[in-house]
């Protein structure tokens, strides 16, 4: 079953037939984004965005944060687990922006290409793809598809990119084949698809809408 754009169109219009097309979470500006994202490593948002939502409360400016001691911004984040280490990559991050903009900001990044502002996302410290591509999507408005591990699953099970590609180089694929003015709704689409129907242990195939175009489900003989 091969994916052209028009059958990508379809899949992410019946997905949000099924499940709405409300956003998953709230937005922040492009540098919130950044930070956030790297709180939210390797926990969930339940933990990160309350952790994050109570550090900007307590330092109104980024300039504030900044000048946090690394213990004591470690002190701050402790509830979003790996706290050192998140410190570290924060303040780093903070540092690298100023530099790089003379204040704290990533507005300037709208200007660039999305591979160069990508690449330069990427250059910092604790950011990798999936990140970078999170700042892309929601902070900044590029047609950048953040894969995360409902994403991908749906992705190779669908067919739409082989297992073997990995997460990290999913991004790329995926965005050369989903048109850019959906990037964003499939994003959001198929997150909604992992977690409620494609998940990872006992999917549930019988409710799929989209079982058809699968290529799992028909390759498992799961119909």
């Amino acid at each position: 079953m091969r994916w052209t754009q028009r059958a990508i169109r379809k899949l992410v219009e019946r997905l949000e037939a099924e499940y709405g097309r409300d956003d998953v979470r709230e937005h922040l500006d492009p540098l919130g984004e950044l930070i956030s994202c790297i709180l939210s490593q390797n926990t969930t948002d339940a933990t990160s965005f309350p952790t994050y939502f109570a550090l900007r409360k307590k330092y109104k400016t980024w300039d504030a944060i900044a000048r946090l001691p690394e213990d004591a911004l470690a002190d701050e984040i402790r509830a979003a687990g790996l706290a050192n280490q998140k410190a570290k990559a924060i303040l780093a991050a903070l540092a690298a922006v100023r530099a790089r903009f003379g204040r704290y900001t990533l507005e300037p990044l709208r200007k660039m290409s999305q591979e160069d502002a990508r690449e330069w996302l990427e250059s910092l410290p604790g950011v990798g793809p999936k990140t970078a591509a999170i700042v892309l999507c929601f902070g900044l408005g590029f047609p950048a598809i953040p894969v995360d591990t409902h994403v991908f699953r749906v992705s190779w099970r669908l067919g739409l990119i082989e297992k073997k590609v990995g997460p990290a180089r999913a991004h790329r694929v995926l965005e050369a084949i989903v048109p850019q003015d959906l990037a964003y709704r499939f994003h959001v689409a198929l997150i909604k698809h992992g977690r409620r129907t494609c998940t990872a242990r006992k999917p549930k195939c019988v409710a799929c809408v989209v079982r058809d175009r699968c290529r799992w489900y028909h390759e498992e003989g799961l119909q």
